[in-house]
């Protein structure tokens, strides 16, 4: 029998499960399919757990250096074994909210594999992936394997770590995120393959917990989307923590030693290098799932990986809509929510806008932390703008020289003859929480002039983001 729907949505990331609730405020009955766990990589394996371990770090870090608050820590120690339990429990509570919300909303669990058959028919077949850890028992009426159709069918199944040729992870010496987030003990030695968000993350973490990091970027810079000031900020940051960078570098070989691992690094000039370590972090990007799903034979175009799709989540075969990291970069929790919800929108008949993918924010939880939005400076003199650019620092600030956090720095880019605000970059103490004042003044059109007369409470580190505006425009006061 085959049950009808108006939504299917395959797939319970955040794209997936926010749009399927979406679905159901606007009136639509609703169903999502989920092969493995609710919330997808994100809350399980990805955004939320790698949090709660960088927050672990964090307040080691500050007990270690609780001399420098005027306080005494003794025989300090981590263990590593109940901050994974920790960040493992973070992760099973918000993932039970999502089945609680599914309940509230009124719509429908299909556990299993999905395929889709033809435009409005999705066959699920019983799961072939085994889980990485025990699921809970799944609840009382949730549906299985079977036919079930729908006017829309929403592709939501997110990204995996990609592979590289001769660096395929094992579980045991080369890890991906996956394995990098549960570790049974801590590495004493370790290599990050990449430098984006995931592997800087990593390396900062592992560095805070005591293991010796070396970080291997092909790319002239770490963090290669971000802002080139902001960048070479960090990468002096870690440097001072003791992790080592080699940028412009190539894995040549990987080979597993007896207890470890050896890296055979190309470096800038030719010289060649031999890297020894405990482990080694594949972090060199992830890659859309659209394997097995039927999008080939139904003839639905992908690209690079990636589902091509539309500003509303439209791909070329009619009823078949794609969003989040499945439907390409940037692959951001944040960005999949809301294209979910201007897809189903769309999909309702409202007057749903296109998503503006200059103002989706970038965070990376590292120390420091990193946070952006809009055109970096080179960017913005790429695309032919005249710019003026605002800088303060942290040591300019007293609530961050309070904080003990004096190392820091915000950038403004406006277009020079409208004050448009085009870019905002950031490094330093909170800076993922601050960066959302520019979000909204980006998509209000705000202008430097606005900006400027906007009254920051003190004291607080927000005032940089002020300064930083003020010195755009040759006003700034307190450097």
């Amino acid at each position: 029998m085959a049950d009808q729907y108006d939504v299917i949505v395959i797939g319970t990331g955040p794209g997936g499960y926010v749009t399927a609730i979406r679905a159901a405020q606007l009136g639509l009955k609703t169903a999502v399919v989920e092969r493995e766990h609710l919330g997808g990589i994100c809350l399980n394996w990805g955004c939320i757990p790698t949090k709660a371990l960088l927050r672990s770090a964090e307040v080691y870090d500050h007990m270690v250096h609780a001399k420098e608050f005027g306080l005494s820590a003794e025989k300090v120690s981590a263990d590593v074994g109940a901050v994974v339990k920790r960040s493992r429990g973070v992760s099973q509570q918000l993932a039970q909210g999502v089945g609680f919300l599914m309940k509230k909303n009124k719509i429908d669990v299909i556990w299993g594999e999905a395929k889709i058959a033809k435009p409005g028919e999705v066959v699920v077949s019983e799961t072939k992936k085994k889980p990485m850890e025990p699921q809970p028992p799944q609840p009382k009426g949730t549906l299985g394997a079977g036919t079930y159709k729908a006017r829309h069918i929403i592709v939501a199944t997110g990204a995996r770590p990609r592979v590289i040729p001769g660096m395929e992870p094992d579980g045991k010496a080369i890890w991906t995120y996956f394995e990098a987030m549960v570790p049974k003990e801590m590495p004493k030695s370790l290599i990050v393959v990449g430098s984006g968000a995931i592997g800087i993350e990593f390396a900062s973490f592992y560095r805070s917990m005591g293991a010796e990091v070396t970080v291997i970027e092909l790319l002239p810079q770490i963090l290669p989307v971000e802002d080139a000031e902001i960048a070479g900020h960090v990468r002096k940051r870690l440097e001072k923590q003791g992790i080592k960078i080699h940028t412009e570098a190539k894995v040549s070989k990987v080979e597993k030693a007896s207890g470890g691992v050896s890296a055979t690094v190309e470096m800038k000039g030719g010289k060649t290098e031999t890297i020894k370590a405990d482990k080694l972090i594949s972090a060199v990007g992830v890659v859309g799932n659209i394997e097995n799903l039927g999008l080939e034979d139904l003839g639905v175009k992908t690209e690079r990986g990636c589902v091509v799709i539309d500003g509303y989540g439209r791909t070329n075969v009619d009823g078949i809509y794609a969003i989040g990291d499945v439907a390409g970069p940037p692959m951001l929790a944040h960005k999949a929510e809301h294209e979910g919800v201007v897809c189903i929108e769309k999909i309702a008949g409202l007057d749903a806008h296109p998503m503006d993918k200059l103002k989706i924010p970038g965070c990376t939880y590292c120390q420091p932390q990193v946070a952006s939005v809009g055109l970096t400076e080179a960017k913005a003199k790429e695309a032919g703008r005249e710019i003026k650019v605002g800088r303060f620092p942290f040591i300019g600030n007293g609530k961050a020289i309070a904080l003990g956090e004096p190392d820091g720095l915000i950038k403004t880019i406006f277009d020079a003859k409208t004050g448009e605000l085009l870019g905002a970059h950031m490094v330093g103490a909170e800076v993922t929480e601050l960066i959302q004042g520019f979000v909204v003044a980006m998509n209000c059109e705000t202008t430097e002039e606005e900006l400027i007369h906007s009254v920051f409470p003190h004291p607080t580190i927000s005032e940089t983001m002020h300064e930083s505006v003020l010195d755009a425009y040759d006003r700034v006061i307190h450097v």
